[in-house]
């Protein structure tokens, strides 16, 4: 796997209110191009929140590992000979080397510092170091836990989803996913065997905007009919021009989607909940093509047919578990958010395969990440090109502020959140809510009340 660029601090030229540079229904520029304002979201939103680090069947053996970043942190996900998963910072206690490269692998039964060799077992505790009598009446204690690989503060699990956070104090991470637990609850509910594993690679892209900003255009309904208009536009003279009567193949249905009609988008629901959190609920239209019902049949032989529609009735589009990644479960895909800098992000997109289901099903999955997410594909670069704009809009001097206006005033209260139409800004103003609290400052977006405007 190819190693992720490293994050090159830059220190701050000025002090900072971040409570003026946010309002309940707008915010200012500065939030996506200040890098001081950057530096302090790695302390203050990455720092504190739980982030999430990969999968457990990333690391499917003892001495199996997967190397990331939490936040700024370079850290390793190891899995340990008793079966249990670690998550460490990716540094020996010696020198500071890394004990692992970028990446993943296996490093046996033991890691290994390739520096000075010493060793440590898979859960981080010492193992072993050379010339160990060379420490004897000396002030380093090779007892002394210290000189372990340390652990990051806090790590759980859900439904073998790895989440990991810098801080020792804040909610845990039931509280913390509150509703959209439910979305990756259904991401493994889909797979006939109720589990899923990563395969087929990951792609990466270095996005050339702040990391808010990709966040924003996930439950942005608007920016479909106007941004992909090339591309659905092709997707429906494509089959426009096929016999009479011949089925819209899958790469025109996930593509000519973004042609439906405001109206259209108006009809869905989004749901944002406190700590950022949110997902789109979608029209559910039962599959009719081949690959669809041979896999509907594979749920239904495991889990009975009225259990399986149940589950299938779950139609979450973009699901976000704010700040770190973006769920699928439709389409069984993370993509995962790295910020880089104030203006560069690494987005991760890992395919997972459900256990249990046909092929089929899985060739599906990939073949949507590459008509869809790809930045070769006839969908992502159109995105691409808007979040540039954006970036480079938003350092001229134009104006200075960012408007999140639409629909505000009419959320509806939910246990936990809010609830709006498809075509509102509340997802944006729910994220900024709770990237504010982060910051240290309040809006004045409530849980269980009406968004007011600030103008």
């Amino acid at each position: 796997m190819n190693s992720v660029i490293p994050i090159i601090p830059i220190a701050a030229t000025s002090p900072i209110d971040i409570q003026s540079l946010v309002q309940p229904d707008r915010v200012h520029k500065r939030v996506y191009t200040d890098p001081a304002i950057f530096e302090l979201e790695m302390d203050r939103v990455f720092g504190q929140a739980w982030i999430y680090i990969g999968h457990e069947s990333q690391v499917p053996k003892p001495g199996d590992y997967f190397t990331t970043r939490l936040g700024r942190e370079p850290v390793v996900m190891v899995r340990h000979t008793d079966g249990q998963v670690h998550v460490m910072f990716n540094r020996c206690p010696h020198k500071g080397a890394k004990i692992v490269p970028d990446g993943s692998g296996s490093a046996g039964k033991f890691l290994r510092c390739l520096y000075h060799g010493w060793t440590f077992k898979c859960d981080g505790s010492l193992l072993s170091v050379p010339l160990r009598s060379g420490y004897e009446c000396t002030a380093l204690d090779l007892k002394d836990p210290q000189y372990g690989v340390r652990k990051v503060a806090r790590v759980a699990t859900h439904r073998g989803f790895v989440f990991a956070s810098l801080s020792a104090d804040g909610p845990d991470l039931k509280e913390f996913l509150g509703g959209v637990a439910t979305s990756l609850d259904n991401f493994c509910d889909r797979a006939p065997d109720g589990e899923v594993e990563v395969a087929g690679g990951v792609q990466r892209v270095i996005q050339r905007n702040n990391w808010k900003i990709f966040f924003e255009n996930l439950h942005d309904t608007i920016h479909a009919v106007a941004t992909h208009e090339s591309s659905w536009r092709a997707a429906k003279e494509e089959h426009e021009a096929m016999p009479a009567g011949t089925p819209k193949p899958f790469e025109v249905v996930i593509v000519d989607g973004n042609g439906e009609p405001l109206e259209f988008w108006e009809k869905l629901e989004l749901k944002g909940y406190d700590h950022g959190h949110g997902f789109m609920e979608g029209i559910f239209v039962p599959p009719t093509d081949p690959v669809s019902l041979a896999y509907v049949a594979s749920l239904e032989a495991a889990k009975g047919a009225e259990q399986a529609d149940a589950i299938l009735r779950v139609n979450r589009h973009n699901t976000i578990v704010y700040p770190s990644c973006s769920p699928h479960t439709s389409f069984q895909q993370i993509r995962v958010i790295r910020p880089l800098s104030v203006d560069r992000t690494l987005v991760e997109i890992f395919s997972f395969r459900l256990k249990g289901a046909p092929e089929a099903t899985f060739q599906r999955t990939l073949k949507y990440t590459n008509i869809v997410n790809s930045p070769s594909s006839n969908v992502m670069p159109d995105d691409l090109e808007a979040y540039n704009r954006v970036q480079e809009g938003l350092g001229s001097d134009g104006g200075d502020w960012v408007s999140m206006h639409r629909a505000a005033g009419r959320d509806q209260p939910l246990p936990g959140g809010r609830a709006s139409n498809g075509n509102s800004e509340m997802p944006s103003r729910n994220m900024f809510a709770a990237w504010a609290g982060y910051m240290g400052v309040d809006t004045g977006v409530k849980t269980n009340e009406h968004a007011g405007s600030a103008e």
